[in-house]
C-alpha cells in the first residue's frame, strides 16, 4: 500500500465533498443545533455544582447522536456512487490498488465524520469554563467519539462496496447503525422480560384489626410513647403471609447493550458522582444505567413491619457504590464494532477488486 497513492485518493474524495455546498450548510445546522443544545444544557444543569462536566457530557453526547444519524448518507454510497457515475473505473485502471482505493474512501468517510467533532470543540471548550470537567474525562471521551465516527464510517463504506445499488447501501447502513443504537435495547428489554425467575416474598405487619377507631396508633418500630405524641406500644403483630411472582432477569442480558455506541461512550468515559454518590452527569448516568442492569435481583425478600430494622438500617447502596462493584464492558463492545466494520471492509474488497470474475446485473463499468 502505497502511502502517496493513499494521500492523493482521500485529497480527491475531499475536495469532491468539500465542493457541494449541502456540506457546509449541513456544519451550519449541526452548529445551529448545536447553540441550542448548549443554551438548554446551561439552564438545565443550573442545579448541579460545577456544571461544566454536566453541559460537557451533553455536547459529546449530542455530537455522537448526530454523527450517527447523518454518517450513512455521506459514506453509504462511497463506492457504488463513484461506480454508478462512472468514475469509479477510472481510477481502478491507474496504479492504486483496490485496497488503496477502499481504504481511502473510508479514511476519507472518517475525516469527514470528523469535521462535526470540530465544530462541536468551540462549545466543548466553553462548557470547561463552568467548571469541573476532568481532563481524564476530555481525553477518554474525545477518543471514544473519534473512534465510534471511525467504525461508523467504516461500515457505511464497506456496504456501499458490497451492494451495487447506492439506495440499497445507504438504507443497509441505517439499518445497521439503528441495530447497533436502537436494535440493542429492544433486544435486551425483550431479552430481559423473556427470562424470569421466581421470588420468594415475606411480608408481616401489625394487626390492625385489634387498634380500635378510638385507639392510639401504633408506636414505630424503636419508637416509645410519649405526651407530644401517644402510641400504642402493645399492639400486636399479624401473621407472615407468603407470595411469589417473577421477575424479569436483565442481568443475564446486559451483554447485548455492549456494542451500542451510546453505552461505549458512557462506559469508558469516567463519570462525576456528587457526594451522596448520585451522577452529575450524562456519562455518569449512561454508566450507572449499565451498572444497574447487571445486577441480578434478590429471590428472597422479607418485610417486618415490626421489626425496627426493617425501617432503620437498611441495605442501601448509592449508585457510585453499585457503578464500582460492576463490570466494564466498553472495550467488549468497541471490540465487535471494530470485527464488524473489519470484516464489512474485507467483504467490500473482495467485492471490488479487479478484475471481477462476475458483476452483478445492470452493474455499470465505465
Amino acid at each position: 500500500m502505497n502511502a502517496q497513492r493513499l494521500g492523493t485518493l482521500i485529497r480527491l474524495e475531499l475536495t469532491q465533498r468539500t465542493r457541494s455546498v449541502a456540506w457546509y450548510v449541513l456544519l451550519s445546522v449541526f452548529a445551529l443545533l448545536l447553540v441550542i443544545v448548549s443554551v438548554l444544557s446551561f439552564l438545565g444543569w443550573q442545579w448541579v455544582p460545577e456544571p461544566g462536566a454536566a453541559i460537557y457530557s451533553t455536547v459529546v453526547a449530542f455530537t455522537l447522536l448526530l454523527v450517527v444519524l447523518v454518517s450513512p448518507t455521506f459514506s453509504g454510497n462511497a463506492i457504488n456512487g463513484d461506480r454508478e457515475a462512472a468514475t469509479l473505473a477510472p481510477v481502478q485502471v491507474t496504479l492504486a490498488t483496490t485496497g488503496e482505493i477502499v481504504i481511502g474512501k473510508f479514511l476519507a468517510a472518517w475525516i469527514a465524520g470528523l469535521a462535526f467533532v470540530a465544530v462541536s470543540v468551540p462549545f466543548l471548550v466553553i462548557a470547561t469554563f463552568a467548571g469541573g470537567v476532568d481532563p481524564l474525562t476530555v481525553m477518554i471521551s474525545l477518543a471514544v467519539l473519534v473512534v465510534e465516527i471511525g467504525v461508523l464510517a467504516a461500515i457505511g463504506v464497506a456496504l456501499s462496496g458490497i451492494l451495487s445499488r447506492p439506495l440499497f447501501s445507504v438504507a443497509t447502513a441505517y439499518l445497521v447503525v439503528a441495530a447497533l443504537v436502537i436494535g440493542t435495547l429492544i433486544a435486551f428489554a425483550l431479552a430481559g422480560a423473556t427470562i424470569r425467575t421466581e421470588t420468594t416474598h415475606q411480608t408481616r405487619t401489625y394487626d390492625w384489626s385489634s387498634v380500635g377507631p378510638n385507639d392510639d396508633p401504633p408506636c414505630a418500630p424503636g419508637q416509645s410513647s410519649t405526651a407530644a405524641y401517644p402510641c400504642n406500644e402493645d399492639i400486636e403483630c399479624g401473621e407472615w403471609e407468603t407470595y411469589t411472582s417473577e421477575t424479569p432477569r436483565f442481568d443475564r442480558v446486559w451483554w447485548m447493550l455492549a456494542p451500542n455506541p451510546f453505552v461505549i461512550l458512557g462506559d469508558a468515559a469516567p463519570g462525576r458522582f456528587d457526594a451522596n454518590g448520585n451522577p452529575q452527569d450524562v456519562f455518569s448516568q449512561l454508566k450507572t444505567g449499565i451498572a444497574y442492569a447487571q445486577q441480578p435481583p434478590e429471590l428472597e425478600t422479607q418485610w417486618d413491619e415490626c421489626a425496627p430494622l426493617s425501617w432503620t438500617e437498611q441495605d442501601y447502596q448509592t449508585p457510585e457504590e453499585v457503578v464500582t462493584q460492576s463490570v466494564p464492558s466498553w472495550f467488549v463492545g468497541l471490540g465487535l464494532q471494530i470485527v464488524l466494520a473489519g470484516g464489512l471492509l474485507a467483504w467490500a474488497w473482495a467485492r471490488t477488486r479487479t478484475p471481477a470474475g462476475r458483476l452483478p446485473r445492470g452493474t455499470r463499468i465505465a
